[in-house]
């Protein structure tokens, strides 16, 4: 194996070649027009390092697009950097009803993705981006417990919620035919496709499938890894807990290989209940060429490497969720070379959205910003909220803040898109419920406990077969 282009660190990266770098049960409403207290958010950010190893996020997130295209009937598009608007003394409210986890064991990531969503809605009202409107966020807290789904989503509906967003899988699943009786619409960054469906209530907005994620990232890989076999297929298989983003992450990958025996050979989908301990999934891996590791995947790297395992890693957003994890345990070695498969940019990129993103988060929470950055990209959901809240807008506009609902959210998405410093990222029509065009890729480096986006920069979305 080529040694990497960089090794100046002090350390022993494991030697992967790599590109140049480029540049309880209730709800709870939290006021959208003032911060969080000191000493609540300074306590929210301090748990952190104590429980974020319990949970599992599903999410793959992003930064807040500043420069829009919304379609209009011709089907021309125009570009719009929305302005502020006056607010008339009569502004409706508009109420988000947040279904989430505020004190369960995805609580610690939730927790900056509430926050991210609080800070995007506090934005759009001191600018009076929705003319007539003024947002309201309802938060639920569903422990992250299946059986709390649809008790939460009746008591949001109960409170006044106009419309649901939920980073809940089981939530999406459970809530469609509700969803349906009621003519509700929920916005999702979990998006299975049971759930989504044409022309339906439930929209994914910057999130795509997560088979289609395995799908396309070992496409990816086969296309553009410098280290990718030349005269044979490579090694693959992937280790996870059974839950549903683990088996569909991985029903794509393996799809993906079935469809390419000359590429690819699978060494199975390596599947178990919630442990921390991999020494069987990693004796059946280590000889693997590319691993996909769990999340979190700290404690099967780790394993891994001390088990002699030299496969390059490969993964999505989902595992760089818990970069903090891997600083704790100073894992960067083990995982140089890792790539990450996104749907969107992070922190250390140099686009207009990102330094948006990290305006709000300094401006609201400047004590707090730093860490926040550190542990990794919940707070960037912002960019899913903004795809949401752009919708919202354009719905607006269809009918008046008086006829807001779904009819106008339906009406709004038939011509809607989303174009990002010139490349149309989001788009969704009278049946497209799933939004998210792109997928970026990103190449961790030990040297730097980095990052690094790379070529090619903006990577299709490539669908996997429906079983």
């Amino acid at each position: 194996m080529p040694p990497p282009v960089a090794a100046t660190s002090s350390r022993h990266p494991i030697p992967i070649p790599s590109w140049t770098p480029r540049g309880s049960n209730g709800w709870s409403r939290r006021p959208t027009n003032t911060a969080h207290t000191p000493s609540e958010s300074n306590a929210e950010v301090r748990s952190m390092k104590v429980s974020r190893t319990i949970g599992v996020i599903f999410l793959a997130l992003a930064i807040l697009p500043l420069t829009i295209s919304c379609g209009g009937g011709d089907g021309g598009s125009s570009t719009i950097v929305p302005e502020p608007t006056q607010e008339s003394p009569e502004a409706v409210v508009i109420t988000i009803g947040n279904l989430t986890d505020l004190t369960g064991p995805a609580s610690v990531a939730m927790t900056t993705i509430n926050m991210g969503l609080e800070d995007l809605v506090r934005y759009y009202n001191e600018q009076k981006l929705i003319p007539g409107v003024r947002l309201e966020v309802l938060h639920y807290d569903g422990q992250y417990d299946p059986s709390k789904d649809i008790p939460g989503y009746e008591r949001l509906k109960e409170k006044g919620a106009d419309i649901i967003f939920t980073p809940v899988a089981s939530a999406v699943i459970a809530l469609k035919p509700r969803l349906e009786a009621d003519r509700m619409v929920l916005f999702t960054v979990a998006p299975s496709k049971g759930a989504v469906e044409p022309g339906g209530y439930v929209f994914a907005v910057g999130s795509p499938f997560s088979e289609d994620l395995g799908y396309t990232l070992l496409k990816w890989v086969a296309e553009n890894a410098p280290d990718f076999p030349k005269d044979r297929p490579a090694r693959i298989g992937g280790a996870f807990w059974k839950d549903a983003y683990g088996h569909t992450l991985l029903t794509g990958a393996e799809a993906y290989v079935k469809d390419h025996p000359d590429q690819y050979v699978w060494d199975g989908s390596h599947l178990t209940g919630i442990t921390f301990t991999w020494s069987t999934e990693v004796e059946a891996l280590k000889d693997c060429d590319y691993v996909i590791p769990p999340v979190p995947m700290n404690t099967f790297v780790k394993e891994f490497r001390d088990a002699g395992g030299k496969a390059r890693f490969i993964g999505t957003h989902a595992h760089d969720a818990f970069m903090g994890l891997i600083d704790d345990g100073n894992l960067w070695d083990e995982i140089n070379g890792t790539l990450f498969l996104r749907a969107s940019e992070l922190w250390n990129d140099e686009g207009t959205t990102v330094k948006l993103m990290k305006q709000l988060l300094h401006q609201n929470h400047p004590d707090d910003a730093e860490a926040i950055i550190r542990e990794g990209c919940g707070y960037l959901t912002g960019y899913n909220f903004y795809v949401m809240l752009e919708l919202m807008r354009k719905a607006v506009e269809v009918g008046g803040p008086q006829s807001f609902g779904s009819e106008a959210i339906f009406e709004a998405a038939e011509s809607f898109s989303l174009t990002i410093d010139g490349v149309e990222r989001e788009t969704f029509t009278e049946t497209r419920r799933i939004s998210i065009n792109y997928l970026l890729m990103y190449e961790l480096r030990a040297a730097e406990e980095d990052e690094f986006r790379v070529p090619p920069l903006w990577y299709p979305i490539v669908p996997a077969p429906d079983e």
